[in-house]
């Protein structure tokens, strides 16, 4: 009897339950796929608009710019390799250790870079520097993700 009174008290809002999408052992949640890949929309649109905005000569954006680039690929690039040295692919030493090179080399060069700019009040440089790492840390979230769901389709 209980049952019937709380059908006749939800006054027809009652939802059917949710289809539950399966997902393969190892591969992410849509969720945090979407809050990866929005996190890189927002920290390089951010530090996008920064440089189209800020007051610096073209060779300053420039050089802005190829730090953001350069630590990008330096960030997927070393998280592949300490991934697949992980899973047991080879790795050479050398790529491994030029892959924590150029992630080192690209955040000392943002580093010096916003130190260095005297004509960047000290709120833009830690703007530049915030969607600097929040660009980082979503490239290696996205290449991690993108990599963890491949490996759970090729299990099946």
């Amino acid at each position: 009897m209980s049952n019937e009174n709380e059908v006749l008290l939800d006054n027809g809002k009652h939802k059917d339950p949710k289809l539950k999408v399966a997902r393969k052992e190892g591969e992410p949640t849509p969720a945090f796929i979407g809050a990866s890949w929005g996190a890189l929309l927002v920290g390089v649109t951010a530090y996008f608009i920064g440089l189209f905005n800020a007051e610096m000569q073209l060779n300053e954006k420039g050089y802005y710019f190829a730090v953001l680039i350069f630590g990008l690929y330096a960030a997927v690039s070393l998280q592949k390799a300490v991934r697949d040295k992980e899973e047991g692919i080879p790795v050479t030493n050398i790529y491994y250790g030029i892959s924590w090179l150029a992630l080192i080399v690209s955040i000392s060069l943002m580093g010096i870079g916003l130190y260095n700019a005297g004509s960047i009040d000290l709120s833009e440089k830690g703007f530049y520097g915030m969607s600097f790492v929040l660009s980082l840390f979503a490239a290696i979230t996205v290449q991690k993700n993108i990599r963890d769901t491949q490996r759970a389709r090729e299990r099946d």
